[in-house]
């Protein structure tokens, strides 16, 4: 082997050592981060799903007992949903749903819906939209107040018929200069609620079989 090859072969030598060195680096780092990693995301997870349970106790965290049903599922949207089963002294109390409305003005759009085993909504919050800023985005509860005027209510208050906005006879506020949004999120809310009335005990015993 002559000098130069000599060289060559010296330096694929060394960056290969300094390629083995870096994965290992990369190896140990991600092993020592990702545990503080996942925990960060299993808080921001309950600090999300704690808004539609306000003033409610409940036993452990609320993604403990977790089912995501593959459409075709029955609630609203075409895309996984996601139920959160809620429980207090090893009673079911509340279940929140994970639900998609495809009618938005902008899109779907995503939300999170409590219901409480008497089937009476615990709260209502819009975790993603597209909507138009200053209109449809009013949905958000950090742009407005109107996704809290389904706190306690349920299908008997008002009855099916009434859960539309009031242009459409119904019982709801719409958004000043927004209506399809509005439609949109109050259906997803009413289908959601059907849905647990039909479902309740298929829920929470999918929970008791896991």
């Amino acid at each position: 082997m002559n000098a130069a090859d000599s060289s060559v072969w010296t330096g694929g030598l060394i960056l290969a050592m300094l390629a083995a060195i870096c994965t290992a680096l990369v190896a140990i780092t991600h092993s020592a981060t990702a545990p503080r990693i996942a925990a960060n995301e299993q808080a921001y997870l309950e600090q999300s799903l704690k808004p539609v349970l306000e003033g409610i106790e409940y036993d452990g965290m609320l993604s403990e007992s977790t089912i995501v049903l593959q459409p075709p599922h029955g609630l609203p949207g075409n895309a996984p949903a996601t139920i959160y089963r809620v429980y207090a002294d090893d009673a079911p109390i509340a279940a929140l749903f994970v639900v998609t409305a495809r009618d938005g003005f902008a899109g779907p759009i995503r939300l999170l819906v409590g219901i409480d085993a008497d089937g009476t909504i615990t709260g209502v919050r819009v975790l993603a939209h597209h909507e138009t800023p200053g209109l449809g985005d009013r949905i958000d509860a950090d742009k407005s107040d109107w996704i809290l005027q389904f706190t306690n209510r349920s299908l008997g208050d008002p009855d099916v018929s009434g859960w539309a906005i009031k242009r459409d006879d119904g019982e709801f506020d719409q958004l000043t200069g927004a209506s399809i949004t509005p439609r949109a999120v109050i259906k997803a809310i009413r289908d959601t609620l059907i849905y647990f009335s039909e479902n309740k005990d298929a829920v929470f015993a999918a929970a008791e079989s896991q």
